[in-house]
């Protein structure tokens, strides 16, 4: 095998690498975010509310909301194309190794193109959820000040 052919499959391994460490991240952030959720309905239904606490805690869910649904968007099958999956499924068994020797570079610039857009919408959510934290962080110093 040539150092071309070598690195182009180096690549090819790192950037499927890439993608599944961005899945594994996707799926800690959503877990923490529902669970962020639930406690805050957990906790907040037992305290009493003031308008701007409520307003503000608002604002911080609908921000984990916001960020719960890139992080679904950012792990959806797109089995519509473009990700080299639907691609495999309808090729016969002797026909994939000549498609895989002769598209491995553009499989490469593919697969990077989706690690690029999970890693953005990751990035994204993750934003979200760092001011949605900090509203409901602000929201419960707005309640223990008005207990005071």
């Amino acid at each position: 095998m040539s150092t071309i052919g070598r690195d182009l499959l180096a690549a090819h391994a790192e950037v499927k690498a890439e993608i599944a460490r961005t899945d594994s991240k996707t799926a800690l952030l959503l877990a923490f975010v529902g669970a962020v959720l639930a406690g805050t309905w957990s906790v907040a239904r037992d305290l009493p509310l003031t308008t701007p606490a409520v307003v503000v805690g608002m604002a911080g869910i609908a921000e984990l909301i916001a960020a719960a649904a890139l992080l679904l968007r950012s792990v959806r099958p797109n089995l519509g194309g473009g990700g080299g999956f639907p691609l495999w499924a309808t090729l016969a068994p002797d026909e994939i190794g000549a498609v895989v020797a002769r598209d491995l570079a553009a499989d490469v610039a593919g697969l990077s193109r989706i690690a690029v857009a999970k890693f953005t919408t990751l990035r994204r959510a993750v934003d979200l959820t760092m001011v949605g934290g900090a509203a409901l962080i602000l929201a419960a110093l707005l309640i223990a000040g008005g207990a005071a």
